[in-house]
């Protein structure tokens, strides 16, 4: 794993996640846990052409992203921002696509409250390309299935939410990719920021956001432990570094 082993290269940032103490997302905040931002073999602008199809995802062509309710430039659109708290370029999931009145719109999923909130975009605002990868996760049976072109390439056993802080089922996508300086503290060494949140926890840095992230204790697997993140034994963890922003993660019951 080279390019893992070259993370610690990248500036330090401070943030916290999922654990029995901090929020449930690794989000910029005064506690000091280091951070990084993880770069990877993400999206390329321009990959493919807007139109719908397997894995399309969008970044905004320059500043903000301009979100419409509907597909009508006669509202006002709602503005979001076009990278996320470490600069990383956000990508976002195609979910339709229309034509009105001539102009070509794209409906897409936001990192937003509530879970499953999207908007649409036009498509001449953004730049289209597309992800291959896509993360099932099935929290009865504590499964993680890493999928590459249609087919499944990896299974790890994980940790979820614990009772009374579980872990949130719905269709999310990869928001962020953070690294952890402290390779043995409670996230581990590497950690996949989702778009979802906890349905229970509000109040957190970050609202409450949930991760796909490292643990350093094996022993976990299986288990109901966490407050609503997904952890993964760190040699596990490392092997889903290449999975890019915007790939979708579906969290099934």
């Amino acid at each position: 794993m080279r390019r893992f082993a070259l993370l610690a290269l990248a500036s330090l940032l401070a943030s916290t996640a999922c654990s029995s103490s901090g929020p449930s997302v690794p989000g910029p905040s005064s506690t000091p846990a280091p951070t990084f931002a993880v770069a990877g073999p993400d999206p390329a602008r321009g990959t493919q052409g807007p139109v719908l199809g397997p894995g399309l995802v969008v970044a905004a062509r320059s500043g903000p992203f301009l979100v419409f309710a509907s597909p009508s430039s006669l509202a006002r659109p709602m503005r979001y921002r076009a990278v996320n708290d470490w600069g990383q370029p956000l990508w976002l999931p195609a979910v339709a696509e229309r034509v009105a009145v001539g102009e070509v719109w794209i409906h897409v999923l936001l990192p937003d409250r509530p879970n499953g909130s999207s908007g649409w975009v036009r498509a001449r605002d953004v730049d289209p390309s597309s992800v291959q990868d896509r993360i099932v996760v099935r929290l009865h049976t504590h499964t993680l299935i890493h999928y590459r072109d249609g087919h499944p390439v990896a299974r790890y056993e994980i940790a979820d939410g614990k009772p009374s802080t579980p872990t949130t089922p719905g269709r999310f996508f990869v928001w962020a990719r953070v690294g952890y300086a402290d390779t043995s503290g409670p996230y581990g060494n590497f950690a996949l920021g989702l778009s979802g949140f906890s349905r229970v926890i509000t109040d957190w840095s970050g609202g409450g956001r949930m991760a796909i992230h490292g643990t350093a204790d094996p022993s976990l697997a299986g288990e109901d432990v966490s407050n609503g993140c997904i952890r993964v034994f760190n040699p596990l963890m490392a092997r889903l570094i290449d999975v890019p922003m915007g790939a979708t993660v579906t969290i099934r019951p």
